[in-house]
């Protein structure tokens, strides 16, 4: 099926693991698929336990910032959630030869910290790679990303010589490390910095006995989504609630 083609799915977005009281933002345009409006419900979080959290990732909900939502599009089912069982995971041809490219930076692991540093390497990764300057302040780029209701780490990638080259965000609990965002200097996209750093998460993962790693949301019919599926073995979250094994 191609992303112009509609999509119908009878499955009513999954119930929230608690009760909250949720919030639909009324639909906008699609950012994964063109041509198509998104319609989300969310709550905001002060604080939450992160195994609660675990259980609204299993849910299909995501975070931004201590917004906690859910896509509910009107007969669309596509955005579904992609977790890696860390485990099971071994590094393909292309992510073994990303791992030694980059075995020369230096990865720091810490409590979210904001900085002007992090806040230009923000900036001009959105005007660069995704070739747009969404006007956001330095209050917007902290409470996108270093505004959390559970437990967060932040990964810094740094050269040699101390240069910052890339940031992750990620929630973490007992269960589970959820990517929240990852954003790089442009200059050095050869690297594959997206993808060592999804790598660095998964083994940070296995070294401390988390189960599963998840990437966020799965399109399948969006190019930029393609590359999530290529962290194997992976697993779907499907309309119907079920983890599935089957990319």
């Amino acid at each position: 099926m191609s992303a112009d083609e509609p999509v119908q799915c009878s499955y009513p977005a999954p119930d929230p693991p608690v009760a909250v009281g949720l919030t639909v933002i009324p639909a906008h345009p699609c950012s994964y698929l063109p041509g198509r409006e998104t319609t989300l419900r969310a709550f905001h979080a002060g604080e939450m336990p992160g195994l609660v959290y675990h259980d609204f990732l299993n849910a299909n909900f995501r975070r931004a910032g201590r917004v906690i939502y859910q896509p509910i599009c009107r007969g669309c089912r596509e955005c579904m959630s992609l977790r890696v069982p860390v485990q099971q995971f071994r590094r393909n041809k292309s992510q073994r030869r990303c791992w030694n490219a980059n075995a020369d930076l230096i990865v720091g692991i810490d409590s979210p910290a904001a900085t002007d540093e992090k806040f230009d390497l923000y900036r001009r990764y959105q005007l660069d790679w995704h070739d747009k300057d969404k006007g956001e302040s330095r209050q917007d780029f902290e409470n996108f990303l270093y505004h959390s209701p559970v437990d967060t780490l932040e990964f810094t990638y740094r050269d040699a010589a101390g240069a910052l080259l890339a940031v992750g965000i990620c929630d973490v609990c007992l269960r589970s490390l959820s990517s929240v965002y990852f954003y790089f200097d442009p200059q050095y996209s050869s690297r594959g910095l997206g993808t060592f750093g999804a790598l660095t998460e998964i083994d940070f993962a296995a070294r401390h006995g988390i189960s599963h790693y998840y990437l966020g949301y799965w399109v399948r019919d969006c190019h930029r989504m393609r590359y999530k599926a290529d962290f194997k073995p992976c697993e779907i979250l499907h309309p119907d609630g079920c983890w599935r094994a089957d990319l």
